[in-house]
């Protein structure tokens, strides 16, 4: 199978201006983009939360948690799929420091990448059968086995 060239992020990590609703979508309301982005990834829904939960939680047990786990997973695993260039160090530090930027840039690649159609080619294949044909079974009309029964036309038979 042939590898397809990687490509560039559809818009830029700082370019929230290019789609505004994605920007105020952002800053009004943090929480739920991210969980948007997740679920429309095919990720759960509540992903992120982790992100917003787990520092706190891991702090108060004195674990510091630099580097918010499903922003970072979510960015890698889209860049994975989509064939986008980067490299892990580059979304470390832009999950690390970006966050917010992350999360908007994420949402305007799925926007983008659900209105590019996408093109699948399919081979004709040949399918042999293998059922049998059917097989039609004939019946005697009108055969009775005992007294008092129905035939096959529909007539009551009794005994003489």
């Amino acid at each position: 199978m042939a590898t397809q060239p990687l490509v560039e992020w559809e818009t830029g990590l700082c370019d929230c201006f290019e789609e505004v609703s994605t920007c105020c979508y952002g800053f009004w309301c943090f929480p739920c983009l991210a969980c948007t982005v997740s679920g429309r990834f095919g990720e759960n829904y509540c992903l992120p939360l982790c992100d917003i939960c787990g520092p706190a939680i891991l702090s108060a047990c004195g674990i510091p948690l630099f580097a918010p786990p499903a922003g970072l997973s979510m960015r890698v695993a889209m860049r994975n799929r989509y064939g986008i260039k980067g490299s892990i160090c580059k979304d470390i530090a832009v999950a690390c420091f970006c966050g917010c930027c992350s999360w908007c840039q994420m949402h305007r690649e799925l926007k983008h990448r659900k209105k590019t159609p996408t093109v699948v080619n399919v081979q004709n294949t040949t399918v042999f059968a293998t059922q049998p044909a059917p097989v039609m079974m004939m019946q005697p009309q009108g055969f009775v086995t005992q007294p008092g029964f129905v035939t096959q036309q529909g007539a009551f038979v009794t005994s003489r």
